[in-house]
């Protein structure tokens, strides 16, 4: 394989890949597993996803559009080990009240979606980019239907079915492969549908949202907090320019729409449209402390593991751990480069948040109608 070829991310690929991890269950540790992945892929799975941003050929809008399969699950497979280790099993932000603890605000800021899409006992429901599941297993808890979440990524689709029999949730749920462009489900197939902070990967909203309206019972409820650039984000800036691009580079995305693209996409895929709104910016009772909070935390005010992990000296102690761990030849060459890149991701999500250009909760409840 040549120095400029992209890997893709192929099922045989992210098996062989993670494929010591999988089948290794004591492999619970941050470590254990960067230790038990495959160098060789690993290494060249981290070139492939450098190439969209550093490469002359792929490193634009079109080629990163085109190849957003490839781009999307090269990222997830280098960095789910860090997403698990620094935010536990639900990937996501959360608008956060004072005194409340991280996961006491995740389970909040899920509950209001799967309120907000009618989702009750006994529905089939589809979580559209699930992750490793977690928002899956917490509407299971919340609400008592079955979930099925789909998701393109082999090794996130491995994770989550661990999880699942880890809380006897098999019976409650499906983790299935599959491509949110072009959905392997028939028409009318679910009750609800929602997405958390997922849909962002898709070169084309209306496409997405189109194929979540097709899956969607007559009558049901759709749902997402989607990544959007705010009305505040101005085109001409070079500040705001270069801080979505690292954005888009820090989190695999080919390219971020604004909230008017992602509520008009919404419209033409044929919902109507009940709730919109910016709940990042909302200044309402339980949402006093910014969603970005999670990622710049101080030196000495994080609390607990995963706290420590999104700090400012966490993330220096992190790529330095990682640093060492590569150069003794234990984890792959390249994987302090992923830090990197969610370092890039971290420092510019929370200058894109507190200059309100970026919001990770643009919430859309729409409707399929009846006839």
């Amino acid at each position: 394989m040549s120095a400029n070829a992209l890997l893709e991310p192929t099922t045989e690929i992210s098996q062989e890949l993670h494929k010591n991890v999988v089948k290794d269950q004591s492999s619970t540790s941050f470590v254990s597993r960067l230790k038990g992945k495959n160098k060789k892929l690993q290494t060249q799975s981290v070139n492939t996803y450098l190439q969209f941003w550093n490469d002359s050929k792929n490193n634009n809008e079109e080629s990163r559009a085109a190849k957003h399969k490839t781009l999307t699950n090269t990222y997830y497979n280098l960095v789910t080990d860090f997403y698990e280790y620094g935010w536990g099993e639900s990937f996501h932000f959360s608008r956060r009240s004072i005194g409340e603890t991280h996961r006491e605000s995740t389970r909040r800021h899920e509950h209001l979606l799967f309120s907000s899409a009618r989702i009750t006992s006994g529905m089939k429901v589809l979580d559209v980019g699930c992750g490793v599941g977690g928002p899956a297993r917490e509407c299971i808890r919340f609400t008592g239907a079955h979930v099925t979440g789909l998701n393109n990524n082999d090794y996130q689709i491995q994770r989550a079915n661990i999880y699942a029999a880890k809380y006897k949730q098999q019976d409650n749920s499906a983790f299935v492969k599959g491509d949110f462009m072009d959905m392997p489900f028939a028409d009318n197939s679910f009750d609800a549908v929602y997405a958390i902070e997922a849909t962002c990967h898709a070169p084309v909203l209306k496409g997405v949202y189109s194929q979540m309206y097709r899956v969607l019972k007559p009558g049901g409820y759709f749902a997402i907090y989607e990544w959007c650039l705010t009305d505040k984000f101005d085109p001409s800036s070079e500040l705001h320019k270069k801080l979505v691009l690292d954005i888009e580079h820090g989190d695999g995305i080919a390219k971020l729409f604004s909230t008017d693209v992602a509520l008009q996409a919404a419209k033409d895929a044929g919902f109507e449209i009940e709730i919109v709104s910016d709940i990042a910016h909302e200044t309402t009772m339980g949402n006093e402390v910014p969603w970005y909070t999670y990622l710049d935390v101080g030196r000495l005010s994080f609390k607990g593991l995963q706290g420590f992990a999104r700090s400012h000296i966490g993330r220096k102690f992190t790529f330095g751990a990682v640093k060492t761990l590569e150069t003794l030849r234990i984890a792959p060459k390249g994987t302090a480069k992923v830090q990197t890149v969610l370092t890039t991701a971290a420092d510019s999500l929370v200058d894109g948040g507190r200059l309100e250009i970026f919001t990770p909760m643009y919430l859309i409840v729409g409707r399929k109608p009846l006839n």
